[in-house]
């Protein structure tokens, strides 16, 4: 995990490299005059007792922004500036507006590193449950913060556009706005997302669907975390050109998300013909994953003990699940 090791100060490196299980950590957590905070899917802990200091942050800014924090002051609107490899710097301070509105941050004193992964094939599992007659369904991710969307978005393209069993691969389509799905760097995807998967990186959702399905004809849109009304009817106008788009939002039940404008109309006119529910992943817990049909009626269910040697931050692992149809 040398990109993230890089972004801190050189005498929190050889901790770092020498007390981090790289395999399961799933985020660290950076906040001014306390230690560094690890936390995988067990437990959280303190990296010691050595506390950050703000020369720290700002030395670990330079890092994140390549000395240029004005370069991403769309980004700090956002709240996180996706590095090298995918992984997410959440960013938290004092918020400096405009008319009612975040122009940039300022004084930034938290973090939150989020470490992502390519998967290891837990959305196989999932295939027999997303097709129909031959064609794959339009699907809508639905989970909080920390539940696994991105990664199991991620885990879907691959799987989707690789030929196994005897399936035929399909073309994809990933439109990246965030680069943290395919984690692409100078247009290369450093994330596996399978072999005819095609990416547009760093573009925003609405712009790069059209872009995508004029330039490369995918079968399958893929994109992360719609949210506005004009992300929702791109969807719209994308699955009427005859693609099927797996998206995801966040929520943490049907019932809730279809009251946001910018899904309510596409849930009703049933542009989703599957929705994949998870629940947030925290230490010790076992996870659950429901997928439901057009009308929200449940046709699986997964859940059970965690596998103690899961790797991956926000991923599922079935291995140990017993999945069937409802």
């Amino acid at each position: 995990m040398r990109e993230i090791i890089r972004l801190f100060p050189e005498p929190f490196q050889l901790r770092l490299k020498q007390e981090v299980d790289w395999n399961k950590v799933q985020e660290l957590r950076v906040r001014v005059n306390q230690p560094i905070e690890v936390l995988d899917r067990h437990q959280h802990r303190s990296l010691g007792s050595q506390l950050v200091e703000p020369k720290d942050v700002t030395y670990m800014l330079n890092q994140i922004s390549q000395f240029s924090l004005y370069r991403f002051k769309d980004e700090l609107r956002e709240g996180f500036i996706t590095v090298e490899g995918g992984h997410r710097v959440g960013l938290a301070g004092k918020a400096n507006t405009v008319n009612e509105e975040v122009e940039t941050l300022k004084h930034i004193s938290f973090m939150n590193i989020r470490v992502a992964r390519s998967t290891t094939g837990q959305a196989e599992q999932l295939l027999p449950y997303l097709m129909e007659e031959g064609r794959w369904c339009s699907t809508l991710l639905i989970g909080p913060p920390h539940s696994g969307k991105t990664t199991l978005l991620r885990g879907l393209a691959k799987s989707i556009s690789t030929p196994q069993d005897g399936r035929q691969a399909s073309k994809v389509a990933i439109v990246d706005e965030r680069s943290e799905l395919a984690a692409s760097l100078r247009g290369v995807p450093q994330l596996d997302v399978g072999r005819r998967t095609d990416v547009m990186d760093a573009c925003p959702k609405a712009e790069g669907m059209m872009m995508m399905i004029r330039s490369m004809s995918p079968e399958v849109l893929i994109v992360d975390e719609i949210g506005s009304e004009e992300d929702a009817r791109a969807i719209h106008e994308a699955t009427l050109t005859g693609v099927e788009v797996i998206c995801s939002v966040h929520g943490d039940r049907l019932e809730k998300v279809k009251k946001r404008p910018s899904v309510e109309k596409l849930v009703r006119e049933q542009i989703f013909e599957r929705f994949i529910v998870l629940h947030r992943i925290r230490p010790g817990q076992a996870g659950t994953i429901r997928i439901l049909n057009a009308r929200g009626e449940m046709m699986a269910e997964c859940k059970g003990g965690l596998d103690p040697g899961a790797v991956g931050r926000g991923s599922y692992h079935f291995n140990r699940y017993n999945m069937d149809r409802v």
